[in-house]
């Protein structure tokens, strides 16, 4: 099989946006987050691969959900660190990182290859999208992997961070991402998870944020400062116990701003294709 190229959507009247949400962090017996009800929600779903949470099982169950909903589907690589949820600090040679995001972007493919859809966007997450977005060695790492695995990938990243010059240096497209749901630092940088008030829970704040971001390009940062934010695509974490009610109200603030909320590429469904070395006439996927 083969896919169709993913068509890049044509460019709304209005202001427009991309909804994505951080699923399949569950493993074996333990089922995290709410990932059948943000299908429903969100335009883009970044996918687990392994390490830092997911299993083969979760990863197919969750491509099956975004191929019914319609969801692009893209790879969330984190360290390998299943006991830190992938939010710990590791530091490794930028050479080791390559490999490291390439085997879980194929991991992805591979599953998502088997129900009919494409890998369309990369994220990293955690400790890795963090240190990344600040590290320029580690941001090109991530995106070498990306673009040795498959140059027509999105490249997520932070909006103004090291992770996005990365990926424009390598070729890639890229998708500056923002939060809906968190706050950010007088730098630009998220807040720390552990600073008190660092993930925004209330529907109506996340909502706001949202918007302002959208329509403004700008948030308020944990200091009172007016901080510029570019993007093109919200993320609202998937493992939150408010995420369904947060990501409702988020899309509801959206398109009652007259902003389209849409993936930034749409995902092409999987064809036939014959093999190279099939006898004319047969069809080798018969």
């Amino acid at each position: 099989m083969v896919f169709c190229p993913a068509p890049v959507l044509p460019a709304a009247s209005g202001p427009r946006i991309d909804l994505n949400a951080d699923v399949a962090e569950g493993f074996g017996a333990w089922d995290i987050g709410h990932d059948a009800e943000l299908m429903e929600i969100v335009t883009s779903a970044n996918v687990a691969c392994g390490f830092h949470a997911g299993d083969p099982v979760t990863m197919q169950r969750l491509c099956r959900l975004a191929a019914a909903a319609g969801v692009a589907i893209g790879a969330h690589p984190g360290f390998n660190d299943l006991w830190g949820f992938g939010r710990r600090r590791i530091e490794m040679k930028p050479a080791d990182i390559e490999p490291m995001v390439a085997y879980q972007i194929g991991a992805l493919q591979a599953i998502a290859h088997g129900v009919g859809r494409p890998v369309t966007h990369v994220k990293a997450h955690g400790a890795l999208y963090n240190m990344a977005a600040v590290d320029p060695a580690y941001a090109t790492a991530i995106a070498r992997a990306v673009k040795a695995v498959d140059p027509a990938l999105v490249f997520v990243g932070l909006a103004g961070s090291a992770l996005i010059r990365a990926g424009e240096e390598q070729g890639l497209r890229v998708a500056r991402e923002a939060f809906a749901d968190r706050r950010y630092q007088d730098d630009g940088t998220l807040a720390p998870r552990a600073m008190p008030g660092a993930v925004l829970t209330e529907p109506e704040a996340v909502g706001r944020q949202a918007v302002g971001i959208v329509l403004e390009g700008a948030v308020t940062s944990v200091g009172g400062r007016r901080v510029a934010v570019a993007a093109d695509t919200l993320c609202i974490h998937g493992d939150e116990p408010t995420s369904v009610t947060v990501a409702r109200a988020t899309r509801a603030a959206l398109e009652a701003a007259g902003i389209v909320v849409a993936p930034v590429v749409a995902p092409a469904p999987v064809v036939p294709a014959l093999a190279d070395d099939a006898p004319p006439g047969l069809d080798a996927t018969a």
